[in-house]
């Protein structure tokens, strides 16, 4: 593993220590207030969080009849370690675009964890897998008939917000963030600032500080 690649892991495994919601209000205090992803985007368990750049995807709903099976492969054997999968579906709600055996194929290739906006199908094993899944809704349907790959690493867009390939891609609990690349390395460091800040908060409320007294001593809810 490269220098570079070292640095770039070490940046994903801090980010997991905080939480989308102080890298929200970093990104806010920059002026940038659009860069979370739909709320209907949820993890398969509560429990799971991933840093990673973000590797795009974009497909769209086809019933042509297109077998883009050597489209999904090459896909997959362009993910670089490091990487989140980010796959923009243009709207669509009746396919699953991640499965089990595409999640053994990502693991593979150094992926940390996936982000669809769409569907997910074959839920138990993709668990057992222990992999970060974030996605709209569960479903049988595999794409095959329904669904085709049109592209990857290109700019794609989900519920308006722009992501860009190597953009950070931050999800937890809360849903899912974008960092611009150019911005990940500050944002984290001022993440981390408030983390530390909040546990100061969180002493004073324990302590038996009012509200009025806690934003007196520079704190905050």
């Amino acid at each position: 593993m490269t220098a570079t690649a070292d640095t770039a892991t070490e940046l994903c495994t801090r980010y997991e220590q905080v939480t989308t919601a102080m890298v929200n209000d970093v990104l806010r205090s920059k002026g940038l207030i659009d860069q979370t992803l739909p709320h209907t985007i949820v993890p398969l368990r509560e429990c799971m969080r991933v840093a990673g750049f973000a590797f795009t995807i974009a497909g769209r709903p086809n019933r042509d009849g297109h077998n883009d099976m050597p489209e999904r492969a090459a896909m997959l054997e362009a993910i670089t370690p490091g990487t989140v999968c980010v796959w923009a579906t243009d709207g669509d709600d009746e396919s699953a675009q991640w499965g089990e055996v595409m999640t053994m194929a990502a693991i593979r290739q150094g992926c940390r964890g996936a982000v669809i906006d769409g569907g997910i199908r074959d839920t138990d094993k993709v668990l057992a897998q222990d992999f970060p899944v974030f996605g709209r809704y569960r479903t049988s349907n595999g794409m095959m008939g329904r669904f085709a790959i049109t592209g990857w690493q290109e700019p794609i867009e989900i519920g308006g917000v722009h992501v860009r390939p190597g953009d950070l891609i931050f999800a937890d609990v809360d849903g899912v963030i974008v960092v611009p690349g150019d911005l990940a390395q500050d944002v984290l460091v001022e993440a981390e600032q408030i983390a530390r800040s909040e546990v100061e908060i969180k002493d004073m409320v324990s302590g038996g500080a009012s509200p009025g007294e806690v934003v007196a001593r520079g704190g905050y809810f």
